[in-house]
């Protein structure tokens, strides 16, 4: 497995911790990088998606609310909410990494962690901003 992907994967435990528990980020933080044994470069690009998607964390909600018609991000799944999350993070703020590449990156999270249709929610979701907002 590619190094951005396991990044991306720590990362979504992550926030999932950090959205379903409401804990101080360092404590999530802590716990879980004092337990795994993960390369210095996951860590590092996984924690710049984690604090980067809860800095911008309100910025992110509006723009989900915006383009998932018909669901409120409180009522979406915590996994898809929180790949989405990661993915417009990944899309408005990490220009070195191609739109297209975010994407599917979040469509394979949402296929391996989510239920049978995230994949399926989260790509209409996410190509609706790509192709309206940051195209």
């Amino acid at each position: 497995m590619r190094k951005r992907t396991r990044a991306r994967e720590y990362a979504l435990r992550i926030l999932y911790q950090f959205d379903i528990n409401k804990t101080d980020l360092s404590i999530i933080l802590d716990e879980n990088f004092k337990f795994d044994n993960i390369n210095l470069d996951i860590k590092e690009f996984a924690y710049s998606i984690i604090k980067g998607t809860i800095k911008n964390l309100e910025e992110i909600d509006k723009i989900i609310a915006k383009y998932a018609q018909n669901w409120s991000v409180k009522r979406m799944a915590v996994i898809d909410r929180n790949i989405l999350r990661m993915a417009i993070f990944e899309l408005l703020f990490l220009k070195d990494i191609p739109p297209k590449v975010s994407i599917n990156e979040a469509i394979e999270l949402a296929k391996k962690y989510g239920d049978k249709n995230s994949g399926r929610f989260i790509n209409g979701i996410l190509d609706k901003i790509f192709n309206n907002s940051l195209n």
